[in-house]
């Protein structure tokens, strides 16, 4: 009971809060102003609509802060997300996403319920910056459309295809407007923070091309009527012949809502002071979120990178800080629709664009690249993957690569050397070779264990020194067996000096000792196993 009690809310979670509340309600203030042009803009580039994004917003960004398992997260649309289901509206239509936020959300609860959360820290860095940039270049492709007032219906359902159709098809004249709020919104967004810190620039921007576009009635598309409120909830289309459609994509859904939620929550821990956060509990409040927004028409939600570090620069202590931001965008919802709905989808794909450039940090891309050469190509093959195939297969594809690279390296480390014999020579001893095995004795270096140890020529005793090996695997075991047959068939006595009592066992039960011409040549410390290697080469002298 107690290991369920921890995945749920408690009083312990607003235990701060009377001494915190004005810093959360100032932070939550801050965070939805910024979060309201992003529900907006990620609703309608995901093809659901503006109305989709908000209510995700309202709805999962509730709930994820009342049962997430980070103080200071703050959920919602995100990019990630819309680079994924894009094509599931383009495929299934809109009607589809209340499926697939049952499906994922459910399918991440359960991730948390079996304490997997912490498998995130599995993900290499240079997979997470290559699939940060490959997904900053996906958002940026997908405002292109827009950007140049050609509709984004029946292109390509890859960004960087539909940018080009969408650029063969405009023409100057009707690309001019949506072209000019465009520049005009990325002005006021890179001018704003120079004024003052706290000034909202996409908020500005959009209420300044909003302005213009009521006053001058430019042939430019806006988001269109919005309901004044939260739609009525109810229960998504669950019959079996769409759920078989939509469970591939819903799988999909829950590992970027998994893996994306997780490091937000990582990340906002790391710059925060106020504690670690819950991997599993995230997991289950992430999955709630995205199962309740299935109900009311939205979107499967993740936590939200940048919105949750706006959120813990304005000095958010609490959760409360996130329940005040969906708040605030639920009285929007309720008050000023009327307006909303008259924004230009071009302000809207210029907000986008802006934040997808301040997605990629050129420090941070540096720092990967000079890195070494195996991280660099980790880093280029996720973030091509990633535009070019999916976001799922990238992260996938860029683990096994990370885990091929990396038992490559630990193979490298694997290593066999002849040591000089310890104290004064002694007669015989060019006879005796003493071999040191270092590093890593596995599948992947066995072989070359093998090859060198058998190279060894001109001795009568071999004494293979262990106490070095940092990790040994059935396979290293087996081709020391190996190793030891084919030198006894030679003639040269084999001994074995320093096995770690970790690894005993498994020398036992995968044949060594047994191997060995004689039990009693295992050893324990190398002075005795010299002495016995001397008076083994005296003997063989003598009888010569």
């Amino acid at each position: 009971m107690t290991g369920w009690r921890s995945l749920l809310p408690g009083r312990r979670d607003y235990a701060d809060l009377p001494r915190t509340w004005r810093a959360d309600l100032l932070a939550g203030v801050t965070v939805g102003i910024v979060a309201l042009p992003l529900a907006l803009a990620f609703g309608v580039s995901s093809g659901a609509g503006a109305e989709a994004g908000l209510v995700t917003a309202v709805v999962a960004g509730l709930v994820a802060a009342v049962f997430g398992g980070s103080p200071v997260q703050v959920s919602g649309p995100t990019g990630a997300m819309v680079v994924v289901l894009a094509p599931i509206v383009a495929a299934h239509g809109a009607a589809a996403l209340g499926v697939v936020c049952v499906v994922a959300g459910t399918l991440v609860v359960l991730a948390g319920v079996l304490r997997l959360g912490r498998l995130v820290g599995m993900i290499p860095w240079p997979v997470v910056e290559g699939f940060t940039l490959g997904i900053a270049v996906i958002i940026f492709l997908q405002q292109v459309p827009a950007a140049l007032g050609v509709d984004a219906a029946g292109h390509d359902a890859n960004a960087a295809v539909a940018a080009v159709q969408a650029a063969g098809e405009s023409s100057p004249v009707a690309a001019a407007w949506p072209l000019g709020c465009v520049a005009v919104v990325a002005l006021v967004m890179a001018v704003a923070p120079r004024v003052h810190r706290a000034v909202p620039g996409s908020i500005v921007a959009i209420v300044v091309v909003t302005l213009a576009a009521v006053l001058l009635d430019p042939p430019l598309a806006t988001i269109g009527r919005l309901p004044a409120g939260l739609p009525a909830p109810a229960l998504p289309d669950l019959d079996l012949g769409t759920v078989q459609h939509l469970v591939g994509p819903a799988v999909a859904v829950a590992a970027l809502a998994a893996v994306e939620s997780l490091l937000s929550a990582r990340v906002a821990a790391a710059h925060s002071d106020t504690g670690p956060y819950d991997p599993d509990r995230e997991l289950v409040g992430q999955g709630l979120a995205s199962v309740v927004a299935g109900f009311f028409g939205g979107m499967p939600a993740t936590g939200a990178i940048a919105r949750t570090a706006v959120n813990v620069r304005s000095g958010a202590r609490t959760r409360a800080a996130a329940v005040v931001h969906a708040a605030l965008l639920l009285v929007v919802v309720s008050a000023a629709a009327g307006v909303v709905e008259r924004i230009p989808l071009a302000a809207l794909a210029g907000v986008l664009m802006v934040t997808a450039v301040r997605m990629v940090h050129v420090s941070t891309l540096t720092a990967v690249v000079r890195s070494s050469r195996p991280d660099a190509l980790l880093f280029a093959l996720t973030a091509v993957v990633t535009v070019a195939v999916d976001l799922i297969y990238a992260v996938g594809i860029g683990v096994v690569v990370a885990a091929v690279l990396t038992l490559r390296a630990v193979a490298r480390s694997a290593g066999v050397r002849r040591e000089e014999l310890p104290g004064p020579r002694q007669a015989g001893d060019e006879h005796i070779a003493l071999l040191r095995l270092d590093g890593a004795l596995f599948f992947g270096a066995a072989d070359r264990v093998l090859e060198r140890v058998g190279r060894i020529e001109d001795v009568d005793v071999v004494v293979l020194r262990m106490s070095q090996l940092q990790l040994l695997d059935a396979t290293g075991v087996q081709v020391l067996a190996e190793v030891v047959t084919r030198l006894e068939r030679r003639g040269v006595t084999v001994l074995v000096k320093g096995v770690q009592e970790r690894h005993l066992a498994l020398v036992r039960r995968a044949g060594l000792v047994s191997a060995l011409r004689d039990p009693h040549h295992l050893f324990d410390d190398l002075q005795p196993a010299l002495a016995h290697a001397r008076s083994h080469v005296a003997r063989v002298g003598a009888g010569a």
